[in-house]
């Protein structure tokens, strides 16, 4: 009898149509998985190998607009979710209304996001040195409080897993596989040991059950794959040096693909993607895909990782920031041409009342709502966005030969590789930002979500001095950590970031790196929050209302539980 490894998780939800969804499972053997929903909707799907895993991602049709069902997973006919004696409703689908007639007003949109969620389970069960997971604690709130509402996505913003940063149960495991004194060492090595992190951080109980009722969207981050990911040519350079580098990028390409990046994807564009159609015709499709790893890693044109996501008129744009970069020193940019030409159509599609209605993923022109998607910020605390600068200008040997030196050292120990550390991609994205926002059928809002920096903030753009202000209504979201946590003294730091005191150091840091004033100005108008959090934005008409929370522990021996922090909302034209 098959058994369900992993899974199963609730990946894509037709919002356009309300009557197909997506689900993942992981099996331990080859297998037919099927999902069996309440109301007779399902689908079924076989499963097909990598590296000796078992995989389907099951297409589920026949579901009613507007309603929620239970749905079971059954392998070769034997039920195997949900568990039995679970602790947790049923695993449920909901599916969006259809949307209203002119004049009308659609159902709230709610998307819950944030980053950064290290997995591994405190040694003593009692107490987590880190403090309550946030989503753990959004899992139980849930489950407890049935008519809550609940979000209707999920958006992980990078740093699912951390492949850098292995807890202690899976240092006993690779140690009980290699030898653990040549590189890399206690860090994950290849696509098996990937397997365990992903088993770590989604077998977790309340976790497991959250994605498998809440669709989610996902985009990594550097410790998905290893800290300072693609920061500069030369640490690419140094890195592909060592005898180690080459199967943990494939494998980490390749277990991205598997368990977060297919599951991004719509059915419609599942049909259309020839690398899945042949991983899924392969007896064991383990050298196709990483054949694409390997390609994907040196080719940065070779594939897209980021994606649109259409809630009715709410737009997400979930944006690469890791794989699309080029490095090379006097060309760096956070997106390669193809890649921004891409972020631009998509952001713009819909804008100009000529425009959007041939558009494959949404029926009618426009949208209220944009949300992008970046795991790394785009607006920084000032005094860190000027030492970027700073960084990036002397780097190219603006301040001669010694001090480009001296920058390529700072870039890498301090993670100086935001969006402010490439400053064309910074110029450009704000550029974009102000063209949607300006435009004839210009959204409501427009949201960037990030992570990355394990503290939340909100800012907002002062565009005073930048050509053409748009109307749409712009904030910087970053929240993070969902679980983890953060040094004393970087936490002074980013508090120092946002003070009066490090503006002014931090212009003294442009000045020395000859770098021109920046059109764009901005406030923090919320945070530094610090903690394990996440944000929810609920947007509905032309308004968006935010609402960050953070985990507490519960009173002795009562239920952790997520404490509104900051609640606003603001109104679009």
């Amino acid at each position: 009898m098959a058994g369900l490894r992993l899974g199963p998780l609730l990946r894509q939800i037709d919002w356009e149509t309300g009557t197909n969804a997506t689900v993942w499972v992981e099996a331990d053997r080859p297998c037919e998985a099927e999902v069996r929903c309440a109301d007779g909707a399902g689908g079924t799907a076989s499963t097909w190998q990598i590296a000796g895993h078992h995989y389907a991602l099951i297409p589920v049709t026949g579901l009613r607009p507007g309603s929620e069902t239970a749905y079971r997973v059954l392998l070769d006919g034997e039920q195997v979710w949900p568990l039995p004696d679970a602790d947790f409703p049923d695993s449920t689908i909901r599916t969006p209304a259809p949307a209203t007639t002119a004049g009308g007003e659609d159902a709230p949109v709610r998307i819950a996001f944030g980053s950064c969620r290290w997995a591994a389970p405190p040694s003593d069960a009692s107490h987590d040195p880190i403090g309550p997971d946030a989503l753990d604690t959004l899992a139980a709130t849930l489950a407890r409080t049935p008519d809550a509402p609940r979000p209707d996505v999920l958006v992980l913003l990078g740093d699912q897993v951390y492949a850098d940063e292995t807890s202690a149960e899976t240092r006993r495991r690779i140690a009980a596989r290699r030898a653990i004194d040549e590189p890399p060492g206690e860090q994950v090595a290849d696509y098996e040991e990937y397997t365990w992190l992903y088993y770590e951080s989604w077998l977790d109980p309340e976790v497991r059950w959250l994605l498998s009722t809440v669709p989610s969207c996902m985009i990594f981050d550097d410790h998905d794959v290893i800290d300072d990911w693609n920061t500069s040519e030369a640490w690419l350079s140094r890195m592909r040096a060592t005898p180690w580098w080459q199967e943990r990028i494939v494998s980490g390409l390749m277990s991205y693909w598997v368990h977060q990046h297919l599951g991004n994807l719509s059915p419609a564009e599942l049909a259309t993607d020839p690398l899945y159609t042949a991983v899924r015709e392969a007896a064991d499709g383990t050298e196709v895909l990483r054949e694409f790893a390997s390609h994907a890693d040196v080719d940065p044109v070779y594939t897209r990782w980021s994606y649109r996501r259409d809630f009715g008129r709410v737009r997400l744009l979930m944006v690469d920031t890791r794989g699309a970069r080029v490095l090379s020193e006097h060309e760096r940019a956070m997106l390669h041409d193809e890649e921004l030409a891409w972020v631009r159509e998509q952001a713009l599609e819909g804008t100009d009342s000529s425009h959007g209605t041939d558009s494959p993923h949404t029926t009618d022109a426009g949208y209220d709502h944009l949300l992008i998607g970046t795991s790394l910020p785009w607006l920084l605390p000032h005094f860190v966005h000027d030492v970027e600068s700073w960084n990036a200008s002397v780097c190219t040997g603006r301040r001669g030969a010694r001090w480009a030196r001296v920058g390529e050292d700072l870039r890498q120990r301090g993670d100086l590789e935001h969006w402010a550390a490439f400053p064309e991609s910074f110029d450009a994205l704000t550029g974009l930002i102000a063209q949607v926002g300006d435009a004839p059928a210009a959204p409501a809002t427009i949201s960037v979500l990030s992570g990355d920096v394990h503290h939340a903030y909100i800012a907002e753009p002062d565009w005073s001095r930048w050509p053409g202000r748009p109307r749409s209504q712009v904030r910087q979201l970053t929240c993070s950590p969902v679980h983890n946590s953060i040094h004393a003294s970087i936490r002074a730091g980013f508090r120092f970031g946002w003070s009066g005191a490090g503006r002014a150091i931090g212009r003294l840091f442009a000045r020395h790196g000859r770098v021109p004033r920046s059109r764009l100005s901005w406030r923090k108008t919320g945070g530094p929050w610090f903690g394990n959090q996440l944000m929810t934005l609920t947007l509905r008409g032309r308004t968006a209302r935010l609402r960050m929370d953070q985990a507490r522990s519960g009173p002795a021996g009562g239920p952790d539980r997520l404490s509104a922090e900051w609640e606003t909302e603001w109104t679009g034209p």
